[in-house]
């Protein structure tokens, strides 16, 4: 095979970044905008040893499952990878995505264990409560936006079909304050400009919405104008923070916060409980969707009231605040310190949560030390990051075993990696694959596992 070459594939299944995959000459070909039943004639666009890419020419035979994207800017952004796809289709495929993990990495497991339907929302649009729009300059123009796909082009985005339009409108207000005070942005290469990302979150139930402005110094020119001027964009903002990050990263956040106006925290609900959530906390961005999530967690750790919990990769502790009804005692850790001060903010203002503790450091570190000390939890709760869970903490979950294991994952790769390991000491009951971020080809799945006998 070879650049710029071009014949029929029949596309099988969906890739787990969104594109289509066919197979031509034993070959895999991942083909982005490409639907599994379509049959279409492609050009190369990069080969190398293991895996091709290509671009559609023409689609000769068309999935029933295919629509077009309302999106504007879907084709140049990005940011999502499905709007092509009708939503039934979605959920159809991101179960498959996760079906294909378990057949590379942990084919026993796929093959033995409920793999069950995808949950889905009822109505998959605006769901996002938290926007990280890029800034860059054009002439004497401001935009905020996504980077199109694979490129260092900022694509200006006006509107969001997945964001909370609040966000947006925020965002997009904020960029002009910028250009009319003339606020230097930075230009992704040299840290003399400024302004690096506009960051809205808003609390769905409590109406509270917070502006983050990322820079690349401390200093704020036009200070009082500038907060003056984003109070005015819309009496939900009541907490207005600048973020300072100095470094040449694609991450978004540096380590320093420093509060401009108003409170250094918006407040979220989830259920009956109420979150404090300051700029560099973690909180699941699809809120709706979160609950049912929270639920099927609730589910799987089949709590009586005697256990001992603990929530690892804990967050601001939202999801050992949700099964903290059902323990004896919840003890929740994770490494970003903000998030933990958050975490015991929320269980000291929550009456019913004064046998929920949080404690800064590694799941790894704090399991093990309490391993030491005789703590044997009932029931561990794990979230981690994409990553997944590090192999000092499997090798002591496997040493303590607990009763139960529920793992909630964003990757089904890494799920599927961790899922063997643990397999050693626990069956895996079903995994349950929920879907927190319609019309992007991420899947986030539940997993129940149980001691072996």
């Amino acid at each position: 095979m070879e650049v710029g070459q071009k014949f029929p594939l029949t596309i099988k299944r969906l890739g787990i970044n969104g594109e289509g995959v066919g197979f031509y000459k034993r070959s895999v070909v991942f083909v982005k905008g490409a639907i599994p039943g379509e049959e279409v004639t492609v050009k190369l666009t990069k080969v190398s040893p293991k895996f091709a890419e290509a671009e559609i020419l023409t689609i000769r035979k068309a999935s029933e499952f295919r629509q077009e994207a309302p999106c504007s800017v879907y084709a140049e952004c990005g940011g999502c990878q499905l709007q092509h796809m009708t939503y039934e289709a979605q959920l159809i495929n991101k179960r498959d995505i996760v079906v294909q993990a378990f057949e590379k990495f942990a084919k026993e497991i796929g093959e033995t264990t409920e793999i069950r339907q995808t949950l889905g929302m009822e109505d998959p649009w605006n769901y996002r409560n938290k926007s990280q729009f890029q800034v860059r300059k054009d002439g004497k123009r401001v935009y905020a936006g996504l980077f199109s796909e694979g490129s260092h082009q900022l694509l200006n985005i006006n509107d969001c079909l997945v964001q909370q339009p609040l966000t947006t409108k925020i965002t997009v207000a904020v960029r002009k304050i910028l250009q009319k005070l003339n606020i230097t942005i930075y230009d992704g290469k040299s840290l003399n400009g400024l302004v690096r990302t506009i960051v809205v979150r808003t609390g769905l139930k409590t109406g509270e919405t917070q502006v983050c402005l990322v820079t690349t110094r401390n200093e704020l020119p036009h200070k009082a104008e500038l907060i003056e001027r984003i109070k005015k964009i819309d009496p939900s903002i009541v907490s207005i923070t600048q973020n300072i990050n100095r470094e040449k990263t694609s991450l978004v956040f540096g380590e320093e916060t420093i509060l401009l106006d108003g409170h250094e925290a918006i407040l979220e609900k989830l259920g009956e409980y109420a979150f404090e959530l300051s700029t560099r906390a973690f909180f699941q961005l699809n809120p709706e969707q979160t609950v049912h999530l929270y639920n099927e967690i609730k589910k799987a750790a089949a709590l009586t009231g005697k256990e001992n919990v603990v929530d690892a990769y804990c967050g601001v502790g939202t999801i050992g605040m949700w099964l903290a009804d059902g323990a004896r005692e919840v003890r929740g850790m994770d490494n970003v310190d903000e998030a933990i001060a958050d975490a015991k903010f929320n269980a000291r203002n929550n009456p019913n949560l004064q046998h929920v503790r949080f404690f800064p450091g590694s799941a790894d570190k704090w399991l093990f030390r309490w391993s030491k000390e005789g703590y044997r939890p009932d029931v561990i709760s794990v979230d981690p990051p994409r990553t997944g869970l590090e192999p000092g903490f499997i090798k002591t979950v496997l040493n303590i075993k607990p009763k139960r294991v529920v793992y909630t994952s964003c990757n089904p790769s890494t799920l599927a990696r961790d899922l063997k390991e643990l397999s050693k000491a626990y069956n895996v009951e079903y995994i349950q694959p929920v879907d927190m971020f319609p019309q992007t080809a991420q899947v986030e799945c539940v997993v129940k596992l149980t001691l072996k006998k």
